[in-house]
């Protein structure tokens, strides 16, 4: 069934796990994601990313993620993410989704605040939920960066200011394949929490150890983004696939289910399974 994130994530937060966002580009990795959390009874959130869109058109993607998330048998938010320019979140909007995150976290704090605004206020005229960033999470193959955490003062005042739905927050994790293991503040997390009542989201979670991510839902983390992880898994199986000289159906059936395997290993680590 299609939902937004207020039908998922305040549930999680109260019941201590997290629902994962799989960001998928073809109806090969849609399938394995919505079967995962439907064998495992879960929750679960389906995206693409704006970044993304050179490797799946939105208008193109859009029709088959949202049927998919109407004829599922466990609760799916189609979402958008990482919205960096406010006319494709409105097209997304305009296909179907029923969430955004309008990523304006490169902006100066009072233009991420006044487009966030407009973004939330738009979105939840029509039924749709906004996920917002404040602090900046940077990218993993970068040695050195600039990227700023984020603080309770500032999630605090910036959730009062946008009214968003929910909010990623910069702790210590990057985007893409770590180049090094990661120094995650859980303690700047934990303060955070406690001073906000919206569902939190972490972004680069793909390539962390299985405690961090136990260790960041404990915490306070409701939502948990997964793309690269996913990448991985269909990449392996492809190359298995040609060395066992398997013909290119087959070979798209071991990919899937390579995909669907590693969506399940998350949903099960997220502690989401049976939630739905």
């Amino acid at each position: 069934m299609l939902v937004n994130l207020n039908d998922v994530l305040p549930s999680a937060q109260k019941g201590g796990y997290a629902v994962g966002l799989f960001n998928t580009i073809d109806t090969d990795m849609l399938q394995a994601a919505i079967q995962a959390a439907e064998e495992l009874k879960s929750p679960i959130i389906i995206g693409t990313a704006e970044v993304l869109l050179p490797y799946g058109e939105l208008s193109l993607i859009a029709p088959s993620v949202i049927n998919a998330a109407k004829n599922a048998s466990v609760p799916v938010v189609v979402h958008y993410d990482h919205g960096l320019t406010f006319e494709k979140c409105l097209e997304a909007l305009k296909l179907g989704f029923s969430s955004v995150m309008f990523d304006a976290s490169v902006l100066d704090y009072e233009e991420n605040i006044k487009q966030t605004r407009e973004i939330v206020k738009i979105a939840h005229t029509l039924g749709a939920t906004v996920e917002g960033e404040i602090g900046h999470v940077g990218n993993a193959d970068k040695s050195s960066t600039d990227d700023v955490y984020t603080s309770s003062e500032m999630a605090k005042s910036y959730i009062a200011a946008t009214e968003v739905d929910a909010c990623a927050v910069a702790f210590g994790t990057a985007h893409g394949a770590y180049l090094k293991k990661p120094k995650l503040d859980f303690e700047r997390l934990k303060e955070i929490r406690a001073a906000v009542e919206t569902p939190l989201v972490m972004h680069g979670g793909s390539g962390l150890s299985d405690d961090d991510f136990k260790t960041a839902v404990k915490s306070g983390i409701a939502k948990i983004n997964i793309f690269t992880d996913l990448c991985v898994s269909g990449v392996n199986a492809v190359k298995n696939a040609c060395e066992n000289s398997l013909g290119y159906l087959d070979m798209r059936n071991e990919k899937v289910n390579a995909i669907k395997n590693a969506v399940k290993e998350k949903i099960l680590l997220f502690g989401s399974q049976n939630k739905a």
